[in-house]
């Protein structure tokens, strides 16, 4: 055996012991949505002895879990949509115009990569609650619009630049607008890339914690993980539901990533040739 097949296998095998190691709480997760609460504290064992779905119902309309998802889709949505609009107009204009402090501005975007985004948490509270904002869907909207912008500008730009520019000029040629040639030659072309961002966007705003958690206090517009912390801060917690509560959040996720998958990987693929 040569050693760049032993290299390749000891590869395969790491790969597989990190996705193992990886993939094992998320198992836990499932098994443990479908586990009474006895079974639970019983534990040692992954495999449910009594598999029942009351866990995840009871945990569901326990906790108004349709309140807590619509909350969840209105403020993942117009993150998503937002950032989609905004910074796909600023990549083109980087990638393909030509105006003054382009290239500064662009490597200003992409520095902000290299700042927490923890550090900006008090500075956001103040300013939204200077504007009226704080305690609102807007308010965790707008920040989360804002903290995509260093790596959406980044992946988007490499995406416009991978487009020859005898498309644009051929466009031109005929006539086309600015604002067509973005409609009917860039966005096509780069549809790939913008699944990507939105899947990038989408899987972090659902998940996030932190802002709403200091922001939110009308428990009507609590989002999932809100929903999900109610459970935990019990004097009893009852870890069978609150693993059914996880399942319930996680799934939106994993079909999301299961259905644009294909896209997702071509996406980066194409960001990194760009």
């Amino acid at each position: 055996m040569t050693a760049a097949r032993i290299a390749k296998t000891a590869a395969y095998v790491a790969l597989t012991i990190y996705a193992a190691l990886s993939l094992y709480p998320f198992l836990w997760m499932v098994s443990g949505a479908f586990k009474t609460r006895e079974e639970i504290l019983d534990g040692g064992h992954l495999i449910p002895r009594e598999p029942t779905f009351d866990t995840i119902v009871t945990t569901w309309n326990q906790l108004a879990f349709v309140d807590y998802f619509r909350n969840s889709l209105v403020v993942t949505g117009l993150t998503v949509l937002g950032v989609l609009v905004v910074y796909s107009l600023a990549s083109y204009a980087f990638a393909v115009l030509r105006f003054p402090g382009a290239k500064t501005l662009y490597w200003l975007f992409v520095a902000l990569l290299f700042v927490p985004g923890i550090t900006m948490l008090l500075p956001v509270v103040i300013l939204e609650n200077r504007l009226g904002l704080l305690g609102t869907h807007m308010g965790l909207v707008l920040p989360f619009i804002n903290g995509t912008a260093p790596l959406t500008v980044l992946l988007l730009t490499a995406a416009y630049r991978s487009i020859p520019k005898e498309l644009r000029e051929a466009a031109r040629a005929d006539g086309a607008s600015e604002a067509r040639i973005f409609l009917r030659v860039y966005l096509p072309l780069t549809k790939p890339a913008h699944v990507t961002i939105a899947v990038l966007t989408a899987v972090p705003t659902w998940n996030e914690y932190v802002l709403s958690r200091v922001s939110l206090n009308d428990e009507s517009l609590y989002t999932l993980p809100l929903g999900l912390e109610s459970l935990i801060s019990g004097t009893v917690v009852r870890y069978n539901e609150v693993l059914a509560a996880s399942l319930i959040m996680v799934l939106p996720v994993v079909a999301l990533f299961a259905f644009l998958q294909r896209y997702f990987v071509n996406g980066l693929v194409g960001a990194v040739k760009g």
